[in-house]
């Protein structure tokens, strides 16, 4: 039995969320939220919400235990791209590609 949770147009560009999922890809569910409470980065707040979010559709959803659930899977996908002008001299302007993010984490039982 899987739980899953996604979070989508999170304001996070893909490949710096990434290096963070790669962290807790794998692990114990409770480990991975220790993980991500001490991991300095942006990205980890964003994914900490997502898998504590999976935790809880796991435990009141499909009444599975919380202390034996594991990260089964964690994608990181991008999103639509924001695009804003920047000023720049002379009357030119440059364009700025804001990046967004989907985060979908899902929860396996051991």
């Amino acid at each position: 039995m899987e739980a899953k949770a996604i979070a989508r147009y999170v304001r996070l560009t893909p490949r710096k969320a990434r290096l963070v999922a790669d962290l807790v890809r794998g692990k114990s569910a409770l480990e991975a939220l220790e993980i991500l409470t001490y991991t300095n980065k942006k990205a980890a707040v964003s994914i900490k919400k997502t898998l504590d979010s999976a935790i809880k559709n796991a435990s009141n959803n499909h009444n599975m235990d919380e202390e034996k659930l594991f990260v089964s899977a964690i994608m990181i996908d991008e999103g639509p791209v924001l695009k804003r002008l920047k000023p720049r001299a002379m009357g030119r302007a440059d364009i700025m590609h804001k990046k967004t993010s989907h985060i979908t984490v899902v929860v396996s039982e051991k």
